[in-house]
């Protein structure tokens, strides 16, 4: 979380102080125009650098996963991102638009249009061109506007099916290709010469190589490997299904903790899941375990069956219990107990001397399931505290502390829901655990 923070807040920030330093010295004397266009500079740069931002993060590339800890994480950012975008377009249009309800109000006369202001370098011909491109500018870019902040608002509201927004998410790319060009003809022409320009120009680049990436869907293209189902086991008490598949040789392998874009459905597309088994090359099967939490989900058991082709992405993500730590706690909840599994079952086949206590939350567990998950921490000489909500009570903090005298030495790995894990990390952090020591699986596609 400190890394996503650090580079939200930094890029905002470097974004101000690039565009403060091209427009200094301020005015000597401020109207309402000359604030007016000053906001208008301001909010276009956070505007565009926010979404190019967003947009690079969507290709998934392996640099981002390395600098931000995990796609988990990059996703977290992009969403917030996303948030910030939407609130600095709108602020950007209320300032461009608000001379114009003023005027219509009869609050105000129309103000005459001011040419750019700065020393401009000897590219009058340039300069010349994009000036006559400025009333499709201004067209495109609002109507690009609405529709960005259309798609934003459907990818914020969880109860929108998956389905609709991952279609239509997609069309954020035409719209920041047009917001593109609106950038470029309508930012103040001296500021391409500074610095605040050489970024954004730097920034609309990588935002406008993601989106045709994402528009000509080559995210993830090479990592995609065909597969088939090859066996399948439900627990209907506990709403979850097993599904085994076999990969083909594309599939280099994965470590513990990692998870895939699974497309069991193509009209549905691609839904990341948590590989639940270790990687054997010998039999090239991959295990998902799925919990009915959602709409996609809860059909989900019904539409697969043993032969049915499958598209898998992967792998992905950091959370794979990799510290110098010689004891580790580990936290699934419900069904956050997939990363867990697969770990389990690599230490069966490799130990590696160290400690560990497996906490598993659960409202309720069918005995075959507990069977397994006793039989698979007794192979890997693993401590496991098996709790149920209803007889056992919740998992706190203290709890924790309690029955795990010396947890301050430990490092702790978490995964389940946001909320649990984040209640948690409080208390252990508060009560002297390393915020560092802490780990905990974000995704979330929304």
């Amino acid at each position: 979380m400190k890394t996503i923070h650090i580079t939200l807040w930094g890029l905002l920030a470097g974004l101000s102080l690039l565009w403060l330093g091209a427009n200094l010295p301020l005015p000597d004397i401020f109207t309402v125009i000359s604030v007016r266009n000053l906001l208008v500079q301001y909010s276009g740069v956070l505007s565009i650098g926010a979404m190019s931002v967003a947009m690079i993060l969507a290709t998934r590339a392996p640099l981002i996963d390395r600098w931000l800890n995990g796609l988990d994480k990059s996703y977290r950012l992009h969403k917030w991102l996303g948030i910030t975008t939407l609130v600095t377009t709108v602020s950007h249009w209320v300032f461009v638009s608000g001379p114009k309800w003023a005027v219509d109000l009869g609050l105000m006369e129309a103000p005459e249009r001011q040419r750019p202001s700065g020393a401009l370098p000897d590219l009058g011909a340039v300069q010349t061109f994009l000036n006559s491109l400025r009333e499709p500018a201004e067209g495109l870019g609002e109507k690009a506007f609405y529709v960005a902040v259309l798609l934003i608002i459907v990818a914020l509201i969880k109860r929108i099916p998956y389905r609709f927004f991952a279609k239509t998410h997609t069309l954020i790319a035409i719209a920041y290709l047009v917001l593109v060009f609106h950038s470029i003809v309508l930012m103040d022409f001296a500021a391409w010469t500074q610095p605040v320009g050489i970024i954004t120009a730097l920034l609309l680049i990588g935002g406008t190589i993601a989106a045709l990436l994402t528009l000509t869907r080559q995210i993830g293209r090479r990592r995609r490997v065909a597969c088939k189902v090859t066996a399948l086991r439900q627990f209907p008490s506990m709403k979850v299904t097993e599904a085994e598949v076999t990969v083909n040789a594309g599939w280099t392998g994965h470590d513990a903790g990692q998870f895939a874009f699974v497309t069991f459905d193509k009209s549905e597309g691609a839904h990341p899941f948590t590989i639940a088994s270790d990687w054997d090359e010998s039999t090239r099967a991959i295990t998902f375990i799925s919990k009915t939490l959602g709409d996609y989900t809860a059909v989900l058991p019904e539409q697969m069956a043993v032969g049915d082709d499958v598209t898998v992405e992967g792998p992905y993500g950091r959370f794979t219990f990799e510290d110098t730590k010689e004891r580790q706690i580990w936290i699934g909840a419900g069904i956050g107990i997939t990363p867990f599994i697969a770990r389990l079952k690599h230490l069966a086949e490799a130990p590696d001397g160290k400690t560990f206590d497996l906490f598993h939350t659960v409202p309720a567990i069918e005995a075959g399931p507990k069977a397994l998950l006793e039989g698979d921490a007794a192979a890997a000489d693993v401590k496991l505290h098996l709790m149920h909500d209803d007889t056992d009570g919740l998992l706190t903090g203290a709890r924790l502390r309690e029955m795990v005298p010396d947890w301050s030495g430990a490092s702790v790995w978490f995964c389940g829901p946001a909320g649990f894990g984040a209640a948690l990390r409080r208390d252990l952090v508060a009560n002297g655990l390393r915020p560092a020591d802490f780990h905990q699986e974000l995704f979330n596609m929304r």
